[in-house]
């Protein structure tokens, strides 16, 4: 009998790590500041070979949505797979183990289940936040933003630098072009360490969730000369609504002190057209610098034969504002900000060489469900989001019809044709006191040029998404 029983544990044992063994890895990557601003979106202006590539092998999803449209907040979100509210997921600096503490986090889950988990770069905030999720402390390159060469392009230096750095916490331009190969910057080093670590995975049986996250596009627009040089030729000029919305409430407009710490921008106003052409373009460098590393990781995964049993996912912490509404950076609830690119890949898709684009709405905490339904993991009883994988199956469906978000006192509803947000009172927080509105129709305004909530003709629209908002919000 003891010998029966010890059969049975063995044989009970060699199942699990079989059936450990045959799940697909993961393969994760974060993107920080990144907006739809990619050929696969339609982009034509930017090239973007190696995202556009994994787009096309995928399931691009056209209408994707951070929760919070700042980094910390926005990770802390998809990673623990619930609703930030008023006292939850509120900072840039959002932490999973401060503000839900007894939630199991996507890459604990992952853990727990057999998988080797590593975070590369930046992928939560803070790496010791729920820092037991991964098999490895949290991996950051020592020289994330730095190189040894100055910069040799950028914007025109003031004569005043010296005046100007004495008055800016960050002494540092916002953008700056380096004579220097990929892996004297962070991103670069990131794509190393990731190349190393899938050769490594790739001789163990144990299945892996690998986490990369590139700092770029975030500002400072730093990127190596020759993605520079991809757009010395290119036409730039500011967007078409270089101007706040009409009607829009005060709320929704903000200073962008993120770029307003830097050097030579000015403490408030507009910046000069000349700085934001040429911010732009960083950008644009950035994002391109950024798809050269993302290839060089799934070129990796290509030649070590791991394709065709490993889920990519590619996602952008949030949106970005490029002049938009004079807004620089994201800390708002416009589109610009909300909207981010979300594209997976199945072993499946993978394999058949397939891909599709949905434009069903899709919210970042339907992230964390989604991998666990295409790996096979029980879902844990906390998750507030919904699994994308019929829409994945089936890229026609219209999913959920919605997608929920929110930053400081606004909180914000996306439909198929609306956008509707509310300001409440910060004084009166908790108290559902509503102080402004906005309500864009994306149908005849996809830019959010005419905020339309003051008129009375849409009363029951904004009566409807009200309700709808704060049935499903988080708090």
């Amino acid at each position: 009998m003891k010998l029966l029983k010890v059969l049975i544990l063995f044989l009970l044992i060699t199942l699990i790590g079989s059936a450990q063994t045959d799940r697909p890895n993961v393969l994760f990557f974060a993107v920080d500041d990144l907006r739809t601003q990619l050929g696969c979106y339609g982009q034509k202006q930017i090239i973007s070979p190696n995202i556009d590539r994994l787009a096309a092998t995928g399931t691009r999803f056209d209408r994707a949505y951070c929760m919070v449209p700042t980094c910390g907040a926005s990770r802390a979100s998809l990673m623990s797979g619930i609703r930030p509210t008023p006292e939850r997921f509120v900072r840039f600096t959002a932490r999973i183990d401060e503000d839900s503490p007894d939630i199991i986090a996507l890459h604990e889950h992952f853990k727990n289940n057999g998988y080797r988990t590593l975070s590369l770069g930046k992928i939560l905030h803070f790496p010791p936040d729920t820092s037991n999720g991964w098999s490895k402390p949290a991996w950051r390159p020592d020289r994330s933003f730095k190189t040894e060469s100055e910069p040799i392009i950028g914007w025109p230096i003031p004569h005043n630098l010296k005046e100007l750095h004495a008055q800016s916490r960050n002494h540092r331009l916002p953008f700056a072009s380096y004579d220097t190969p990929d892996d004297s910057l962070g991103d670069g080093l990131v794509a190393a360490e990731a190349v190393k670590q899938l050769q490594l995975l790739a001789d163990q049986k144990q299945p892996f969730f690998l986490a990369v996250g590139f700092f770029k596009p975030h500002l400072p627009f730093n990127a190596p000369k020759k993605y520079w040089d991809l757009y010395k030729d290119t036409h730039i000029d500011l967007p078409d609504n270089y101007y706040p919305p009409k009607d829009a409430p005060e709320e929704a407009i903000h200073n962008f002190g993120e770029l307003r710490s830097y050097t030579a921008v000015p403490k408030r106003g507009p910046v000069s057209d000349e700085m934001a052409r040429t911010m732009i373009r960083g950008y644009y460098a950035c994002v391109s610098f950024t798809d050269a590393q993302v290839g060089r990781v799934l070129n990796e995964l290509d030649r070590l034969g791991l394709r065709d049993n490993t889920i990519v996912v590619l996602w952008g912490d949030h949106g970005w504002n490029l002049g938009e509404h004079t807004l620089w950076c994201k800390h708002c609830t416009f589109e610009n900000a909300m909207h981010a690119p979300l594209i997976v890949r199945t072993p499946q898709q993978a394999a058949s060489q397939k891909g599709n684009e949905t434009s069903a709405l899709a919210e970042f905490i339907d992230i964390y469900p989604t991998l666990c339904d295409l790996t096979g993991l029980e879902k844990p009883a906390h998750l507030e989001g919904q699994s994308l994988v019929p829409v994945i199956n089936d890229p026609s469906l219209k999913g959920k019809g919605y997608a929920i978000g929110r930053f400081r006192n606004g909180d914000t509803i996306r439909t198929d044709q609306w956008r509707y947000t509310e300001y409440t009172s910060v004084e009166a927080a908790g108290s559902g006191e509503t102080i402004s509105r906005m309500l864009y129709d994306h149908n005849d305004d996809p830019y959010e040029n005419i905020n339309l909530a003051s008129r009375p003709e849409y009363l029951s629209v904004i009566k409807k998404l009200s309700r709808d908002l704060n049935r499903l919000k988080g708090r």
